[in-house]
């Protein structure tokens, strides 16, 4: 198992576990202009055995950085393998020396909480019917 930078060849396995995972994925497109484009776009895979598991993104802006999505296909999930994800992207931004780091939640999504709490995240507040696909609350935390 490891984690390395996405590659455009990644975007059809990242798109199959972004459908899986979430009621509005993001497309093709989206992840490719990501890659291609967005000169603050940091984006690394998970692979197991040779197939793409799991992706994380993050956009890293002067001295911050803004975790974008974290996904791992569902049967992959409850192994643990989210926390590779985390803590690649936590280290990717340390090369760069940002320190500061931060995402938005469902409120519902304890594990995920849970998950960032392990390794420094804070809740810091709440951004208001946040998710377009049912108006729920987004939990903003961070780790600094």
């Amino acid at each position: 198992m490891k984690t390395r930078s996405m590659d455009v060849e990644d975007i059809e396995a990242v798109c199959q576990i972004e459908k899986l995972c979430f009621p509005i994925p993001w497309s093709y497109d989206a992840f490719l202009a990501e890659i291609e484009q967005n000169k603050f776009a940091r984006y690394m895979v998970l692979e197991l055995d040779g197939s793409v598991i799991g992706y994380g993104g993050m956009w890293n802006i002067l001295d911050e950085g803004h975790i974008t999505n974290i996904a791992i296909h569902p049967e992959a999930s409850g192994y643990g393998y989210g926390n590779m994800l985390v803590k690649g992207l936590i280290e990717m931004a340390q090369k760069e020396d940002i320190n500061r780091i931060t995402l938005e939640v469902r409120v519902s999504n304890k594990i995920a909480q849970n998950l960032y709490k392990k390794y420094g995240f804070k809740d810091c507040g709440i951004r208001p019917k946040y998710y377009e696909d049912n108006g729920e609350d987004a939990m903003i935390m961070w780790r600094e």
